[in-house]
């Protein structure tokens, strides 16, 4: 089969022949449609979990994807040969991801229904940065009528975190650099937007947000951020850059934020989806050759929303 994969930690990622995976009990073989591309994909060629758990070699990169039930291992329950579903396709040992044709997965993985009403390439955008936005935005207790100050409001955890805020009755102050994102972001679900390329966002909002979801600040920025909070509201950050001391000394509760990825979560994400309240921000598709492309792409943030890796589209 097709695969992009890496033969150490810090290599450049190839395109490669591999056998297929082997179907085990417990586990289930699945057909991919596409694979949604994230940051972390890279980070674990860098070697993020290198000391926290096994690895395979070569080692075929990516975490969400899409496709169909091709078969299914002894003792598993959840799932049958034909059924459309979506997830995390992680899983010890890291090596055996969704940027190739096939991919085994034990039925205890965060994988789940695919949403009905968009296509299997779409829906493998959405899972991890997906999931990260729900769970930000429950994390964060806000509710209907209340302020959300986003900061990093552009890529593909900021487009959900606008779509599924707005279904909430949230009213969102997102971050832009430009007149096109403002107007992109507004679309999804700003209510205001702040050009942070103007002044520091800090001498631009006058302060009082219910709560701030920071996915790109290093940690002075996202300090700098705090005093732009109620007493009493909650801050979080993706960039693992805070002090949880120095926010409850503001009055303010939250921390670093870590996504869990749950069954669960992805069937939430499939009702709004379904529902028409949530849509994948798609910035670009791309065939599964050009994935080396992508990652060097992601590297250095070029991307608006979220990248696909179409691997098999007859599939939709």
């Amino acid at each position: 089969m097709k695969a992009v994969a890496v033969n150490q930690f810090k290599s450049v990622p190839q395109l490669v022949e591999l056998p297929e995976p082997v179907l085990k009990d417990g586990t289930l073989r699945i057909r991919l449609a596409a694979a949604g591309l994230n940051p972390f994909d890279w980070k674990l060629v860098d070697g993020i979990l290198e000391n926290t758990m096994p690895h395979v070699f070569p080692l075929i990169l990516g975490v969400d994807g899409a496709g169909v039930v091709e078969a299914v291992g002894a003792g598993v329950k959840r799932f049958k040969p034909g059924d459309r579903i979506y997830g995390q396709m992680i899983h010890p040992p890291i090596g055996e991801g969704s940027y190739a044709e096939f991919v085994t997965v034990p039925e205890s993985a965060a994988i789940a229904e695919a949403p009905h009403s968009i296509p299997l390439t779409d829906a493998a955008a959405l899972p991890t940065a997906g999931m990260t936005a729900l769970q930000l935005l429950d994390r964060s207790g806000l509710t209907e009528g209340q302020t959300l100050l986003l900061i990093g409001a552009t890529g593909g955890v900021g487009g959900f975190v606008l779509q599924i805020a707005r279904a909430r009755g949230i009213h969102v102050v997102a971050t832009v650099s430009d007149d096109a994102s403002a107007e992109r972001v507004r679309q999804l679900g700003a209510a205001e937007t702040i050009n942070y390329k103007s002044a520091p966002v800090e001498e631009q909002f006058a302060g009082g947000a219910d709560a701030l979801i920071d996915l790109v600040s290093p940690k002075t920025g996202f300090d700098k951020l705090l005093p732009l909070v109620k007493k009493g509201g909650h801050v979080s950050t993706t960039q693992f850059v805070a002090s949880k001391d120095h926010i409850h000394e503001l009055g303010l509760k939250g921390g670093n934020f870590e996504t869990k990825g749950t069954p669960a979560s992805l069937d939430a994400l499939r009702v709004l989806v379904d529902k028409g309240r949530l849509t994948v921000p798609v910035d670009r598709k791309l065939p599964l050759e050009q994935a080396p492309q992508a990652i060097a792409d992601s590297r250095v943030a070029r991307s608006r929303g979220k990248t696909i890796l179409v691997i098999d589209d007859a599939l939709d």
